[in-house]
């Protein structure tokens, strides 16, 4: 089992949670607007939502590992691509970040749940982003494939859980930090450039 993977995924799961994007803005807003206990139930929702990608993509490419070794390098080279696609994606990207919670809609704790869990799974692009990443992390050559997905999944989601929990629960002092500090996005911005280029060549090499 190779550890050394496993703490690299880790990394690059936690540059990304952490980076401003439509979730956790999405759950800091919810959090301003009508409390903690709002925001922790939207975050329990997305993270919820992975488990269904994390199955799709672990049964979906454990078969073609089984099929054929080739058609897996390809799809290394898909991941790799598309990474990069998505680093040009936030290279274009405005970098100044819009926290504006005068129109949050009021929800309750289960509405903010299912729309959350519902956000993320009918998000085509999160099975794809797993389908990108997940193949380039498999660490071990006696666990069958299946269950290095699931470690990852889990994995991912816990690393998500914990930060996007914490930004829920600091979203006061994240806000007045964002509003005050104005090159906050720009460093976030270049952090996920150079995490999803990161991500490539390791996939890569």
């Amino acid at each position: 089992m190779n550890y050394d993977t496993l703490i690299s995924f880790i990394f690059a799961t936690s540059a990304l949670a952490i980076s401003p994007g439509p979730d956790n803005i999405y759950v800091l807003m919810q959090s301003i607007s009508n409390g903690k206990k709002y925001g922790l139930a939207t975050v329990s929702g997305l993270i919820s939502g992975c488990l269904v990608h994390t199955t799709l993509v672990a049964f979906g490419v454990s078969v073609i590992i089984k099929e054929n070794e080739y058609i897996y390098f390809i799809l290394k080279l898909f991941g790799a691509a598309y990474l990069l696609y998505l680093a040009y994606k936030v290279y274009k990207s405005d970098s100044n970040l819009s926290l504006n919670s005068n129109h949050v809609e009021k929800k309750s704790i289960f509405q903010l749940f299912k729309q959350g869990f519902l956000m993320n799974v009918l998000n085509p692009k999160v099975s794809l982003f797993f389908l990108a990443l997940f193949p380039g992390f498999l660490f071990s050559n006696t666990l069958s494939q299946i269950t290095q997905f699931y470690i990852l999944g889990i994995l991912f989601m816990a690393v998500s859980f914990i930060i996007f929990s914490s930004i829920a629960l600091l979203a006061g002092t994240i806000s007045s930090y964002m509003k005050k500090h104005h090159q906050v996005g720009l460093f976030f911005k270049w952090l996920q450039i150079i995490v999803f280029v990161g991500i490539t060549v390791f996939i890569l090499l």
